[in-house]
């Protein structure tokens, strides 16, 4: 693979510290430092930090910010207090996804967070729906590191460095202003892995001293560096979606299981009214389906029911923790229910196929603490 042209903060550290390092979304990032597998297992069991300092932070402020947002995304962000987060899409007219974002409220504003892949269209897209509305977009993106603390132990971990609070008493899409490492942070407790934990947006001028920090007060608890590797895995596992594979332009969050980002009773949206008539029969249904330990689905296999294709794989990987092949994908209505039973042709070969009963998403779901 060629070289990436965009370097995160963290670039050397990275290297240093044995980063495979890989092209994603035009950025040199960390694939993993040795193991995808261990982790994996890191984070279900202790902990792993994540640098995702590749996605991009914009913030939106004026007096026509909110209603903005409310134009601009599916989900009602009226219903935010400063000191809270909610994830959603931004579609365009015909209901196909520009983007899936988190929206932050603070007390000034908001600052949304999108995919790294993304961050050039999106800002195109926002600047477009921007018209009419008193409202500043400004990217602060290249001055933004974002670490990610996830894990079982994620919670002591960030408690040691923190000063100003129990960051326990900060709820899950709850954000607030502290300080980690006395580096000043925004402490989010958000993630994309299926565990507790926080995202820490700081300084890109911060980055170094935040990640040697945390992974010094971390090594006591089994903290390790993770890559993109554990990352997709783990987001497999937990039945979230990647944008650019089973989301896109040509996906509506309907049919993408997303419908509960939708809030039509808050009023028109770009893509409102091609919801409204995509929503009483979504063409495709997304699901998950499970299969044996040696069969292992991709992107782009096709899926069976008997001798007719119904749909497609958009994730598969194995699941280092529920121990089997795991896949995610759209298939037609039909044959959507758990328990109906597909087959995935696994290769190019028509040999190799897997079956594959449909189960309830996500795959894996924490224990309760």
């Amino acid at each position: 693979m060629s070289e990436a042209d965009q370097k995160v903060p963290l670039d050397a550290v990275h290297r240093r510290s044995g980063g495979q390092m890989v092209p994603f979304a035009g950025y040199s990032m960390p694939l993993h430092y040795g193991s995808i597998r261990g982790e994996h297992q890191a984070v279900r069991e202790r902990a792993g930090l994540f640098d995702v300092s590749h996605m991009g932070e914009v913030n939106v402020r004026g007096a026509g910010a909110l209603d903005f947002l409310q134009q601009l995304v599916t989900n009602d962000v009226s219903k935010l207090a400063p000191g809270r987060a909610l994830y959603t899409v931004m579609c365009h007219p015909d209901g196909g996804i520009v983007d899936d974002l988190l929206v932050y409220r603070d007390e000034d504003g908001y600052m949304c967070v999108v995919n790294a892949a993304r961050h050039d269209v999106d800002l195109d897209w926002m600047e477009q729906c921007r018209a009419g509305h008193d409202a500043n977009l400004e990217d602060v993106s290249a001055g933004t590191v974002l670490l990610a603390v996830q894990g079982p132990r994620a919670m002591g971990i960030v408690q040691e460095l923190s000063s100003g609070g129990d960051v326990s008493a900060i709820r899950y899409y709850h954000h607030r202003p502290g300080e980690v490492a006395g580096l000043p942070v925004r402490i989010s407790r958000t993630g994309y892995t299926g565990e507790d934990g926080f995202e820490l947006y700081a300084d890109a001028g911060d980055a170094e001293r935040l990640w040697t920090a945390l992974l010094e007060a971390g090594s006591s608890a089994g903290l390790i560096p993770a890559g993109l590797g554990a990352r997709d895995t783990l987001r497999l596992e937990a039945g979230f979606r990647l944008y650019g594979q089973d989301i896109g332009e040509n996906t509506d969050p309907l049919s993408a299981g997303l419908g509960w980002v939708v809030k039509p009773a808050k009023g028109g949206f770009v893509g409102s009214d091609a919801l409204a008539a995509i929503a009483p029969s979504p063409p495709r249904t997304f699901i998950g389906l499970k299969m044996g330990p040696r069969e292992i689905p991709r992107h782009g296999h096709p899926i069976y029911h008997a001798s007719r294709q119904v749909g497609e794989v958009t994730s598969g990987s194995f699941g280092f923790t529920v121990g089997a092949g795991l896949a995610m994908g759209y298939v037609e209505p039909e044959f959507a229910s758990p328990g109906t039973e597909l087959r995935v042709q696994l290769r190019a070969d028509p040999e190799q196929w897997a079956t594959a009963p449909v189960v309830a998403l996500p795959f894996y779901q924490r224990p309760e603490s």
